[in-house]
């Protein structure tokens, strides 16, 4: 483990944004971290994939990137096995991973950018299935103190793209592994949310596997969302909003098909993308900065954009939509 100092993250975020960390490291195992958080340096910045924060400014301190890895069965039950990965992990890998051993709950997960070590936090969703659904427990390191400790699921507090590492316990733990309880054959697949059966109904597929389900998540996401590779993104920039059905029923008054879900507490959910298109953002550019052409939720950096820049253009969205329908969309993703 080296400290390195003026380092450009630009190769490390996934919107492609020229900041500099004053101090940088990159660690692959627990000795490792608690060496980097024992060299005095304040304050620390944790960093996965950068797929899910927008820089808006450089970074003092040291930015220390998750490099943990390993995946591997720990624990088999007559239905389900846990399995433990590395906070540094791929995600996408971890479920590729899975599908190809046979173990399903993280087939609608696929393609989501990002680190192992980073999914809890976000409480990452798509598809109908989110991470808490097949989560068990987490290993973290107090960032303070250099202390492991566990995390059980309900002292997580896992909310919608939320839980206690975004709230009382933000920048405090650097998380180093986490457990996930997956199920052996015959598997449950989720198949009703957006166009998964669609997918699958076009290509024919009648009996899928979750290998199936992951094709026709990778295919859809695929078609919607740019590659990071091609064009500055962090993904879906804002949450779906969660409103009262008195909300959702004046949006029906002028928009009788707009697209929207009931769910279990007595909210709907309406898709921000939906809502944001409504407005006439889609595929809007401004500066070097924008809506994506082809999913209006995705905000892209077209070359050169400042985080500045990016941000001003999420208020801007934020202040059209509150206007026109009364509903205020919240950040998905985290600024720095």
């Amino acid at each position: 483990m080296t400290i390195q100092h003026h380092i450009s993250l630009q190769p490390y975020n996934t919107f492609g944004l020229d900041v500099q960390a004053e101090h940088f490291a990159e660690y692959s195992n627990l000795a490792e971290l608690q060496a980097a958080l024992n060299a005095g340096i304040q304050p620390i910045m944790l960093l996965g994939g950068g797929s899910n924060l927008l820089f808006t400014q450089s970074v003092p301190g040291l930015v220390l990137k998750n490099n943990i890895r390993g995946i591997s069965v720990i624990r088999t039950f007559k239905n389900k096995v846990w399995v433990e990965a590395g906070g540094g992990e791929n995600w996408h890998a971890l479920v590729l991973w899975a599908v190809e051993n046979g173990y399903g709950g993280l087939e609608n997960l696929s393609l989501i950018p990002g680190t192992v070590g980073a999914a809890p936090i976000q409480n990452i969703g798509a598809y109908g299935v989110e991470l808490k659904d097949v989560f068990v427990r987490l290993k973290a390191v107090q960032i303070a103190t250099g202390r492991v400790r566990t995390f059980s699921h309900a002292e997580c507090q896992f909310g919608y793209r939320d839980s206690i590492f975004k709230r009382a316990e933000k920048g405090k733990w650097a998380i180093v592994s986490v457990v996930f309880s997956l199920q052996k054959p015959p598997h449950h697949l989720a198949l009703s949310y957006g166009d998964i059966q669609k997918t699958m109904q076009a290509q024919g597929i009648v009996a899928p596997s979750i290998a199936d389900v992951s094709k026709a998540v990778i295919q859809i996401r695929s078609s919607k969302l740019p590659d990071p590779k091609e064009i500055g993104n962090c993904g879906s920039f804002f949450k779906n909003p969660e409103v009262p059905v008195s909300v959702l029923q004046k949006i029906l008054g002028n928009h009788p098909q707009a697209p929207h879900y009931l769910l279990n507490n007595g909210l709907v959910k309406i898709p921000a993308g939906w809502l944001i298109e409504q407005c006439g953002w889609k595929g809007k550019r401004v500066g070097n900065t924008g809506c994506y052409e082809k999913q209006a939720l995705v905000l892209v950096n077209y070359g050169g954009a400042t985080g500045e820049e990016v941000e001003k253009l999420a208020e801007a969205i934020i202040f059209s939509v509150a206007e026109r329908f009364g509903v205020r969309l919240e950040l998905e993703v985290n600024l720095v």
